[in-house]
């Protein structure tokens, strides 16, 4: 839920973050600063104000320990634009791949989207009314009380030279019988009535791209050729429920500004933008090493300007990267935050070190948050008339499995979670349909019947957990 950024405080923040996220108190504070710092500089001088750059962030830690997390729900916090990319996805200019400005401008169409929701919800209850409108027009075509007329309508009186008091019982007949179809349409007695709508269509013809081009600068380029061709109208039959979407969709289209829609989210993009760069260990350079490293150097050069600071093109106009937010994180098992380049490492100056999930941490996770599993089970199976509970011994000991697990075998965090989750569940997931009204407790015992002899045979819990 987005929240005023004014009245976030750092502490808030925090707590907000602890609603889902167990524990890193220390990620969880200097990005809490780092998002306020961002409030803090708004209410600078413009002379000022681009002379302060973003504290961007390293979080170092293994996998499944809260690092997207803690940046995803951040965003989500501050209503920020959010893009979540991994660096070994993107290669050096000059290679076959991904080149980093895409980056940018998937945070671009990210920011527009998110603006375009908001205004949507601004215009809807104005939309509606012409939708509504508008289907009471495909129900009765024959209805001379109103005419389409610029982005509304307005009522006009009928033409025919009838008699002057003849005209006005027609016109009261066709307003009455309209008010009954739009009590109609509200109460959805007719949803399921079959009308013919027209649907706008690009006039731009299609094309096979059989080249290796790159598809984002293709869609800089041609994305303004659409309107050349025009607007083409389909028409198609369909439900009154469904058409009501459809020309609601028309209508909020009709009331936004696109340019004012591309604007705002450009500002806020460059602003408040969070670029969260995961498995950037992978790209980091051990000294003295070639072959396929000197691509990742590559990739890491790349990447720095955009981080410093530079203009991209989008197909929504220019981007300037000065003061996104980058957030990096990896596991850095291999490899340290010291073999990233010095130009790179300078451009992210706050590291944290996010710690590994003991048991206690776990059994938070199961219970505590507000989108805890436990309660995700709970939920689902209730949605077949079955009540889940768990006692504490027995989520303890799953709990302790989980630690367990990931001490002998391969660490992934919380998302040991799941695997056991789905293990211990699966029986009553596929049966829960049959056990309709009943009530199934987890108990320590369940848990061991159902994980005690994969846990203990170790080759065996490799594959499965």
């Amino acid at each position: 839920m987005t929240r005023d950024l004014d009245n976030l405080t750092p502490r808030e923040i925090v707590r907000e973050l602890d609603k889902y996220i167990i524990g890193q108190t220390p990620a969880k504070k200097a990005v809490a600063i780092a998002l306020r710092n961002r409030t803090r500089r708004q209410k600078l001088s413009p002379e000022l104000r681009d002379e302060v750059a973003p504290k961007n962030i390293i979080m170092i830690g293994p996998t499944g320990v809260g690092k997207t997390e803690i940046a995803r729900r951040l965003s989500r916090l501050c209503g920020a634009p959010f893009l979540k990319v991994e660096a070994t996805k993107f290669t050096e200019v000059g290679y076959v791949g991904r080149d980093v400005e895409s980056m940018v401008r998937d945070l671009m169409s990210a920011s527009v989207s998110l603006v375009r929701q908001e205004m949507n919800e601004e215009v809807k209850i104005e939309a509606e009314k012409r939708a509504e409108e508008a289907l009471l027009d495909l129900l009765l075509p024959g209805d001379k009380t109103r005419e389409q007329k610029g982005p509304g309508f307005s009522f006009r009186p009928p033409t025919s030279p009838a008699d002057p008091e003849e005209k006005g019982v027609a016109v009261s007949e066709e307003a009455q019988t309209r008010d009954k179809f739009r009590d109609m349409l509200r109460r959805g007695v007719l949803d399921d009535r079959t009308v013919e709508v027209e649907i706008s269509q690009s006039g731009m013809p299609t094309m096979q791209i059989f080249s290796g081009s790159n598809i984002e600068e293709m869609g800089i380029n041609m994305g303004g050729l659409g309107g050349l061709f025009g607007q083409k109208k389909k028409k198609k039959k369909v439900t009154i429920k469904e058409a009501r979407e459809i020309l609601l969709a028309e209508e909020m289209e009709k009331l936004i500004d696109p340019d004012k829609v591309n604007e705002i989210a450009r500002t806020r993009a460059e602003d408040m933008g969070i670029i969260f760069i995961d498995e950037i260990d992978k790209i980091a350079v051990k000294e003295g090493r070639g072959g396929v490293d000197v691509s990742r150097e590559g990739v890491q050069r790349d990447i720095l300007p955009i981080v410093e600071g530079s203009t991209v093109n989008t197909k929504y106009g220019m981007v300037d990267t000065s003061h996104m937010l980058f957030i990096a994180a990896g596991a850095f098992h291999m490899s340290k935050p010291s073999d990233l380049i010095p130009e790179l490492q300078g451009r992210f100056p706050i590291r944290v070190e996010l710690q590994d999930l003991t048991s206690d941490d776990f059994e938070k996770i199961l219970t505590q948050p507000q989108n805890a599993l436990i309660t995700q089970y709970e939920a689902l199976l209730k949605t077949e008339d079955v009540t889940l509970t768990f006692t504490s011994e027995a989520t303890r000991k799953l709990s302790e499995i989980a630690a367990e697990v990931n001490r002998r075998s391969e660490n992934i965090g919380a998302r040991r979670l799941h695997t056991i989750m789905e293990l211990l569940l699966e029986e009553i997931s596929f049966e829960a349909p049959d056990r309709q009204g009943e009530t199934i407790e987890i108990t320590p015992e369940y848990v061991d019947q159902r994980l005690g002899e994969i846990v203990q045979d170790q080759d065996l819990s490799r594959y499965i957990l």
